[in-house]
């Protein structure tokens, strides 16, 4: 499977894996059916959520990894 990184947008996250929405949720990012927060970045989901987005990236990429 592949990487994410900061840069990947939210809404390419969830269609690559839709288990992932626990994390956006888990961060606070509760508005994961607008169109507008789906063509976010991770990294500016981050910024506005006020997450480090290391972390959160290493927790996705973790869950991804064997999938």
């Amino acid at each position: 499977m592949a990487s994410i990184t900061k840069d990947t947008l939210i809404g390419d996250i969830l269609t690559l894996d839709e288990t992932t929405a626990p994390f956006f949720l888990e961060m606070g990012m509760h508005c994961l059916g607008c169109p507008a927060s789906r063509g976010e970045s991770l990294e500016e989901a981050c910024m506005v959520h006020g997450v480090d987005v290391n972390e959160i990236l290493n927790k996705i990429n973790e869950h991804i990894k064997d999938k």
